[in-house]
């Protein structure tokens, strides 16, 4: 029986994609330009030619863009634009894109972490819309960039920056492995907290001023045994009922992320 578009696209998503679908998410990498915090190079911009009368500040803005980014706008049919794309959300406009690179974090990369910041990383997120929402919300909360493990969900670069509103294209992001990566920031001066059960104390009650690195584990693997051996501090999240549930790697960071960002906003 022959598969349909749906599933052949549901597919997709778990595949590398530079392709950034929807205006949020091509702002979202040219604010990441100018403020030189990701060097992913937009190539062509295709533009549903139906849509410009009602997107025409869009168009304009994307225009100015092209001349300063050097990308070309291409006028082209809505079908064109759904061969290409994965959703169904991205307004006829999308960007077919390079390929952006990060830096490894090390001795020579660190002075690029700032001294008094709020670091993250997910390790285990087994879904690139669930990476995604986590990126979001670390996003909203304040946090100054990410880490990311060797095997990460940035392949799916047009998926997660959709999922996360573009803020995958604004955050400075790292890569490393954790061992090295809590052995870096602790050489200037953080503390690592790890999201956890045992001997783990409430949010509310640890200290999570910054300079603070968090590690959130995804819901399969969760955290690996070598990085809670080296964390400071293992903290969880107390519940309002009594509920055994563990919550999503997405949901545990915003929690957390934004208490870091309440205690941190105290006189």
């Amino acid at each position: 029986m022959a598969r349909n578009d749906s599933n052949i696209k549901e597919e997709l998503k778990f595949r590398d994609s530079t392709v950034m679908e929807g205006t949020t998410s091509i702002y979202a990498i040219i604010d990441g330009i100018s403020k030189k915090t990701n060097n992913r190079k937009i190539e062509r911009v295709l533009f549903d030619s139906s849509k410009c009368t009602k997107k025409v500040g869009d168009l304009k803005f994307l225009e100015s863009k092209a001349k300063e980014l050097g990308f070309e706008i291409e006028l082209c049919s809505a079908e064109r634009i759904d061969e290409l794309t994965i959703g169904s959300t991205h307004g006829g406009v999308i960007a077919l894109c390079g390929e952006r690179t990060f830096d490894e974090l090390s001795d020579k990369t660190l002075e690029k972490i700032k001294p008094d910041g709020f670091y993250v990383m997910i390790e285990g997120i087994e879904d690139p819309y669930n990476f995604g929402y986590a990126l979001r919300s670390l996003y909203a909360a304040g946090a100054d960039g990410i880490i990311l493990a060797p095997r990460n969900w940035m392949g799916a670069a047009g998926v997660v920056a959709r999922a996360s509103a573009g803020a995958s294209e604004m955050f400075s992001i790292f890569v490393s492995e954790p061992c090295r990566a809590i052995e870096l920031l602790r050489s200037k001066g953080y503390k690592t907290v790890c999201a956890g059960i045992r001997d783990s104390v409430s949010i509310y009650d640890a200290d999570l001023k910054k300079p603070v690195f968090l590690i959130v584990g995804g819901e399969k693997r969760g955290i690996s045994r070598n990085v809670l051996n080296m964390t400071d501090e293992t903290v969880r999240i107390d519940y309002g009922r009594n509920f055994r549930g563990s919550l999503s790697a997405a949901s545990a960071a915003t929690v957390i992320s934004f208490e870091i960002m309440h205690q941190n906003m105290k006189k």
